[in-house]
């Protein structure tokens, strides 16, 4: 004769629903892809930071000593950008290790806590500088007439080209690390 249990709405019980070597094996394939994720982020922002850091043009006014110079350390949004992506960018090279970690031990829970906490702060940076620029970057596209600013890109092409595929690596990264997030949310939400 078979026992038959019923389980009422509301109750649960001590048996896991998925047996473990699944379970273990969707937490370690959530760890490869947040490993994976951090690295593509790592070279978002880090291009991001390069390109914006290295941008220069120079165009000469009439003579050859009297010069127009645009460099992204003349605008401190510009240059907040670069910090908050090389910030961002250090973050994600040290948290590797503790997402190695979760490879090898997608049980832990405290760690990933972590991980969640600090990849939203830095979501946070990466787009109050990611904002900031872009902000600059539109009205170096398109000016402002009331205020009596006039569009630079222009003259500044080489400039203005750089800037802005400067930001699609921050915003690419900001993507990045809302899947971060998601993917961290869902590992811990499966241990609960």
């Amino acid at each position: 004769m078979t026992k038959d249990v019923v389980i009422e709405h509301g109750e649960s019980s001590k048996a896991p629903l998925v047996p473990a070597p699944v379970a273990a094996g969707v937490g370690r394939a959530v760890s490869i892809a947040d490993v994976f994720l951090r690295f593509l982020s790592i070279v978002a922002t880090i291009a991001s930071a390069i390109s914006m850091g290295t941008t220069n043009e120079t165009l000469p006014f009439f003579t050859q000593f009297i010069q127009f110079e645009a460099k992204y350390s003349d605008l401190p949004s510009f240059t907040f950008f670069v910090a908050a992506n090389a910030v961002v960018c250090t973050y994600l090279v040290l948290s590797i290790p503790l997402s190695i970690v979760h490879i090898i031990r997608p049980r832990a829970r405290y760690s990933r806590l972590i991980l969640v906490f600090f990849d939203a702060v830095m979501l946070a940076l990466l787009t109050a500088g990611a904002s900031a620029a872009a902000a600059i970057v539109y009205l170096a596209h398109k000016g402002n007439v009331r205020a009596n600013w006039f569009a630079i890109c222009q003259q500044f092409d080489s400039f203005c080209e750089r800037i802005s595929g400067s930001l699609i690596g921050s915003f690419a990264a900001m993507v990045l690390l809302i899947v971060l997030i998601f993917l961290s949310a869902f590992a811990l939400a499966r241990r609960h």
